[in-house]
């Protein structure tokens, strides 16, 4: 029998009799989380502190364009008080002390029932209190830290091999872009459950485009092509070509507004590519240029880097959503061979880059 789940909530651990799995969790409670695993044997945590400050700042999102994304009410709508604004480095600071306080309960719990062989998956979410606002006098002082609470989710994860063709991705594009895409929530966990109708068989994730042609994100990963560059669109575009060593460049679709989440890996891919000399451009990918495409790649938490195998578009975007799996006709891309050049040189340098940054376990127990 397996290790199972474990869950850190309200100051209380379920262990895995009473656990829920990680998707029932985060669709139970409104928050933003984030999710990473260990590494090595479960003896360092991949980036933590990228992803304390992406958990922080998503936070903050919420909290300031989108509170109903983060309170829980039993209200249809409400609003909060008018609330002095906190700085970035308050949120940082007040969430870093409030999620290593959890961490601290639960992981080595976690630890003592892990299996030789695995890892350890963490989601962690940040929620918002309502009473307790209604509480506080003074959010921007002593009191911010009670407006908020955190709840840990460990389970164990088995790696799977990289590299190898048969554990590429298939994507395929299906829905359009999320609401607040700057910032990771849970609600979107029950929000996506709607573009499951429109997964093609063996399709491993789902793509989101707002036209049917510029390519966002997946519904839990980014998206990346490795592209012949096109000289047309390169000049203004914040290309950078390091004096043309490449003859392709990496595209992905930009962060902010109608945008996507700032990834933790997906900003780790513009560095290494930016460290390397390989020309990297935030451009939404064009489906009508994807015979340009070379090399394609997701990326994640748990995973980290996946190369693409193929990737499916509907013949017809308007009224998709209107229409079952087996009522769309499909265009598909598939590239040749596993990953390829451009593909292992990034995810060799991610993974240095993840001992380099890797954070002990040890600290928590």
């Amino acid at each position: 029998m397996s290790s199972s789940s474990f869950l850190f909530s309200n100051g209380v651990i379920l262990h895995p009799s009473d656990a829920p799995s990680v998707s029932t969790f985060l669709e139970s409670l409104p928050g933003a989380y984030t999710t990473t695993r260990t590494h090595n044997d479960a003896s360092f945590f991949l980036f933590w502190a990228r992803h304390l400050q992406r958990l922080a700042n998503s936070a903050r999102i919420l909290f300031e364009s989108k509170p109903e994304f983060l309170f829980e009410s039993s209200k249809s709508s409400f609003s909060l008080p008018s609330l002095p604004v906190t700085s970035s480095s308050k949120w940082d600071s007040t969430v870093r002390s409030l999620v290593n306080d959890a961490i601290s309960e639960v992981v080595p719990v976690a630890l003592g029932e892990k299996r030789v062989g695995e890892e350890l998956a963490v989601t962690t979410l940040v929620t918002g209190n309502l009473e307790k606002l209604n509480e506080i006098d003074c959010v921007g002082g002593d009191g911010f830290s009670a407006l908020l609470d955190v709840h840990v989710h460990v389970q164990p994860y088995v790696l799977p091999a990289l590299g190898v063709r048969v554990n590429g991705a298939h994507l395929a594009v299906v829905g359009r872009g999320r609401e607040v895409a700057a910032a990771k929530y849970s609600d979107w966990v029950r929000l996506r459950k709607g573009l499951e109708k429109l997964r093609p068989p063996s399709v491993t994730e789902l793509l989101l485009s707002n036209d049917g042609d510029q390519i966002l994100e997946g519904s839990i990963t980014n998206f990346f092509v490795v592209c012949r560059k096109d000289k047309s669109e390169s000049k203004g575009n914040d290309l950078h070509d390091h004096g043309g060593a490449y003859s392709v460049e990496v595209q992905t679709a930009p962060i902010g507004d109608g945008g996507v989440l700032k990834g933790v890996i997906r900003q780790l891919v513009i560095e290494v590519c930016l460290s390397k000399g390989i020309p990297v451009r935030e451009v939404a990918p064009s489906w009508a240029k994807n015979e340009l495409w070379e090399e394609a790649f997701i990326t994640s938490s748990l995973r980290v880097l996946q190369h693409v195998e193929t990737v499916k578009v509907p013949s017809f975007w308007e009224s998709l959503e209107s229409k079952s799996c087996e009522e769309i006709s499909w265009n598909e891309k598939r590239f040749k061979g596993g990953p390829g050049m451009i593909t292992k040189i990034i995810q060799e340098e991610i993974m240095v880059r993840a001992h380099l940054e890797g954070l002990p376990l040890s600290k928590f127990i």
